[in-house]
């Protein structure tokens, strides 16, 4: 097997990826809505000669591309869906989507493994399947489970999956992974504080909910300081409180809702248990009442060791600055899910410009996905199945 793979054998197939990238970025579909980008994959990937299906998980697409006489088997992951927000970019091809934005880079994602399957399709320079896997709803709506509640293991077989993420904050021609937690899991807490509710100029007759609420939100802020140990790494914010319409009035009701991050189950459970404590002890001291809604949506990205290494090899084979990440970070992704499943590996590609303008970060209005990025890309999804399928 060659030690190198140059990024020039692809150089025809980037002008169409790149206009087929802006094409979907002027298009984009929020969750389970991904019909136009659905149809486009399923499209593209029948003009290749592949076994299709539509339909996974809501709008999911996978491609199952067979060569040789192996039996091993490998996935590689693309997410579709855009996020509900305004677009601030002045591109020629921004959002045409009011209120829906690509701000996450997956229209890029399709765009690669688009890439990656017409080039192998062309190349057939590699033994067994290539299950290219098309994903709905990965921000927040968890795509990735609907998919393989529906089976998706059991139709395509992976002895081993792959995904991949642009990371702004890594140049441009680097890419990095690690072996275990990449990424964190990801909780929601709301949390409900009740009274009676009444006139502003008489606290002394009624509980005070926004009074219990400003004090739980100091108390939620001293959990990882003083309940998770130094050494560990986890992240609490209260990102949204609503309650009261007057100036005059106490209101009856207050809501509380906020985020939780953790890579170890076992500081996971710790935070989640402090916060009931912390909830049940307002509503004695302050006379309310309360109720306490935990979703633990996503778990945390976990690597398998030997699949990072092929990851990081690929990496090296697509001419990228490979190097193992010093620790993971705290965004998450339901790629997770599919690593509970099967063997793989998370890496992130990074698309901080070299030249020109400062990329922006995932999720910003401002955000675009870097097209210069995109070549690599596609070297490196080849290159890792082609590993995958080696060993």
């Amino acid at each position: 097997m060659s030690t190198m793979i140059d990024a020039d054998p692809i150089a025809d197939l980037l002008p169409d990826l790149i206009t087929l990238r802006r094409d979907l970025h002027a298009h984009p579909e929020l969750a389970y809505a991904e019909e136009r980008t659905a149809g486009i994959v399923g499209a593209s990937l029948r003009l290749l000669g592949l076994e299709v299906e539509e339909g996974i998980g809501g709008t999911g697409v996978v491609g199952r591309l067979c060569l040789g006489s192996s039996t091993k088997t490998v996935g590689l992951r693309a997410d579709m869906d855009a996020l509900p927000m305004v677009e601030l970019g002045r591109m020629p091809y921004q959002s045409r989507h009011p209120g829906v934005h690509h701000g996450c880079g997956h229209d890029g994602h399709v765009a690669m493994l688009i890439g990656a399957a017409r080039e192998l399709a062309r190349r057939r320079d590699f033994d067994g399947t290539v299950n290219f896997i098309f994903q709905p709803a990965e921000e927040g709506k968890g795509g990735a489970r609907k998919m393989i509640e529906d089976g998706l293991f059991e139709r395509f077989p992976c002895d081993r999956v792959f995904a991949l993420h642009n990371w702004p904050e890594l140049p441009e021609g680097s890419a990095q992974t690690r072996p275990g937690a990449i990424m964190a899991a990801a909780d929601r807490f709301d949390i409900t504080i009740r009274s009676q509710g009444g006139h502003a100029a008489q606290p002394q007759r009624t509980s005070d909910a926004i009074l219990a609420a400003s004090q739980l939100i100091g108390q939620l802020h001293t959990i990882i300081s003083r309940r998770v140990d130094p050494v560990e790494s986890a992240v609490l914010s209260v990102t949204r409180v609503s309650g009261g319409h007057s100036h005059n009035v106490l209101p009856a009701e207050v809501l509380i809702t906020g985020t939780v991050r953790t890579f170890d189950p076992a500081i996971q459970d710790a935070i989640e248990t402090a916060i009931r404590d912390m909830v049940q002890g307002i509503a004695i001291s302050f006379g309310v009442s309360t109720e306490v809604q935990y979703d633990r949506y996503y778990p945390a990205t976990v690597n398998t060791p030997e699949e990072a290494a092929i990851a990081l090899h690929a990496a090296e084979l697509a001419g990228l600055k490979a190097s193992e990440a010093p620790q993971g970070a705290f965004t998450s992704e339901d790629f997770a899910f599919m690593l509970q499943k099967k063997p793989g590996a998370y890496l992130w590609l990074g698309q901080g410009r070299t030249h020109g303008s400062a990329a922006q970060p995932l999720h910003s209005p401002h955000y675009d996905f870097n097209d210069d990025v995109l070549g690599r890309g596609v070297s490196w999804l080849c290159a890792v199945a082609r590993l995958a399928l080696h060993r």
